[in-house]
């Protein structure tokens, strides 16, 4: 239990989701952060998806990667990769209709997601499949975390609500509020990751 959890794994889980996250730091994965962040509920499915889809295509890479031909191991990413993103969007369309019609293309472009395909490159085909399972897991999450920071704010601002939920009451809108249209636009999703890449790189610059 203790190796699971050695100081090595515990690094590899923490990196992505600070030091070395990969939309904030490696600025990767921003198309789809632009696209299905105009809201939180598809922001958060998207982040999910990537999650899993990162995490167990890592962990199946990493299982047989001593078997791939060097050649050809982008094609056997690109296939493992498939398979899971073809799972995942039929359970979408079946469980989740309405948030897969939202996500649009976005899902089935998951397969070429740099993030993703980054991973099972540089980590997964050079590591066991435990910490190739936390590797995918948490840049997963990482990726994740800054989508719904994105959606959130987006929605507020953008449409009064959070989930679909009216959060703003009424008397704020009677003192003369308006929606900011802004909000729901692409050109805004990219100012928020600017702004939240400024926040994230002068704090850990501070610590240094």
């Amino acid at each position: 239990m203790s190796k699971l959890f050695s100081k090595e794994n515990q690094e590899v889980f923490k990196n992505p989701l600070n030091l070395d996250n990969p939309i904030l730091v490696q600025v990767l994965g921003i198309c789809s952060a632009l696209a299905v962040t105009a809201q939180l509920k598809p922001a958060i499915v998207m982040g999910l998806a990537v999650t899993i889809i990162t995490a167990f295509s890592n962990v199946i890479i990493s299982i047989v990667r001593n078997t791939i031909p060097t050649r050809i191991r982008i094609i056997v990413q690109l296939v493992v990769v498939a398979a899971l993103v073809t799972i995942v969007s039929q359970v979408l369309k079946a469980f989740a209709y309405d948030v897969s019609v939202q996500l649009s293309v976005y899902v089935g472009l998951i397969i070429t997601n740099c993030i993703l395909m980054g991973r099972l490159e540089a980590f997964a085909m050079m590591n066991k499949p435990w910490p190739s399972f936390l590797d995918g897991i948490a840049n997963g999450l990482g990726y994740a975390m800054i989508l719904v920071i994105v959606g959130a704010v987006r929605e507020l601002f953008g449409f009064g609500t959070l989930l679909g939920f009216k959060v703003l009451p009424q008397a704020v809108y009677d003192a003369g509020y308006m929606n900011n249209g802004m909000m729901t636009m692409p050109a805004m999703a990219l100012i928020l990751v600017g702004c939240v890449i400024w926040v994230h790189r002068a704090y850990f610059y501070k610590e240094k």
